[in-house]
């Protein structure tokens, strides 16, 4: 008898805690009408924080550069240092038509460029070991890239499709939290039901908490998987682009198999120490913001096939 008491006390349990997250839900979901019967207020809303997303991008993106150069130790790259590399710039600049960025060179680590913006004009970094390892034709190929992702704004797409993700991320969660919260009473309410509650009072509240990161965490991986995917495109496109103003695919695909044989780790006595990932696995690719050399060699390549009808080259 006195057992058959606890479980129906636990039981009303159950029930006052099912129309306790119930009741929570249907406040959230009232509310979330109410703004959305408010459509003018909500449209309002809707732009003061587009706008606010774009401002606040645009000084992450505009600070970020200047931060950056300082942290390469980046030195702007006088004319009389390298008029050649100078008056290739300034060639390619009217040939395609966009603003005359700044030139520098950096100790970045690894043979590389990057394309920066933010700044008037924007600006190419040159790693100083580039001037030693690549012909004139192959920096030029290099600059007509970096150029190309000047040309597009990639950068500044990228840093505003991001902040914009995650206001879309954000007002996902919003939207689900009605949901998630009458799904954890179900679940609490049946748990209470079997006779079987959580030993811990605040449980309920740390699973609730642990849903809502789920789903925060499964937004913000979808939008990064989806800016990745975004970056590896642009660079094929920056890639076409270089191509086509210098009519010279096959340097840039030289410049790009010198720089991945730079950077290659080299074998020596304490080379066993090192873990070299899989570069070719599918995960890496996934998680990668450029495709693989290869890949993008290769179409290099097959563009200079097609467009000399020439016999098959090879870039060794």
């Amino acid at each position: 008898m006195r057992r058959l008491g606890l479980r129906v006390l636990m039981a009303l349990v159950g029930v006052a805690l099912l129309a306790v997250y119930v009741g929570a839900a249907y406040l959230g979901y009232r509310l979330l009408a109410a703004v959305w019967l408010a459509r003018a207020d909500l449209l309002e809303v809707a732009l003061w924080t587009a706008g606010l997303t774009v401002a606040l991008s645009y000084l992450s993106y505009r600070f970020g550069t200047v931060q950056l150069l300082s942290q390469v130790g980046a030195a702007e790259l006088p004319r009389r240092r390298a008029p050649a590399v100078h008056d290739r710039l300034d060639d390619l600049v009217d040939r395609m038509g966009v603003a005359r960025p700044r030139l520098y060179v950096a100790r970045i680590g690894a043979p590389n460029a990057m394309a920066l913006g933010g700044i008037r004009g924007g600006a190419v970094v040159l790693d100083r070991s580039l001037f030693h390892l690549l012909t004139a034709d192959e920096i030029e190929g290099l600059l007509a890239h970096e150029l190309a992702h000047l040309e597009s704004r990639d950068s500044l797409v990228q840093t505003v499709a991001y902040s914009a993700g995650q206001s879309v991320v954000w007002v996902v969660v919003a939207l689900a939290l009605p949901f998630v919260v009458a799904a954890t009473g179900f679940r609490r309410t049946f748990d209470w039901l079997r006779g079987r509650p959580p030993a811990d009072a605040l449980a309920p509240v740390s699973a609730l908490r642990r849903r809502v990161g789920r789903v925060v965490m499964i937004g913000f991986v979808a939008l990064t998987l989806l800016l990745l995917a975004h970056s590896r495109r642009r660079e094929f496109a920056a890639d076409d682009r270089a191509a086509t103003v210098t009519g010279n695919p096959l340097a840039l695909a030289r410049a790009l198999r010198k720089i991945e044989r730079a950077t290659e780790p080299r074998w020596g006595m304490r080379s066993p120490l090192y873990v070299r990932g899989d570069e070719e696995g599918g995960l890496t690719r996934l998680l990668s913001t450029h495709p693989a050399m290869d890949d993008r060699i290769e179409r290099l390549v097959e563009r200079a096939d097609r467009e000399r009808g020439a016999v098959r080259i090879e870039i060794g």
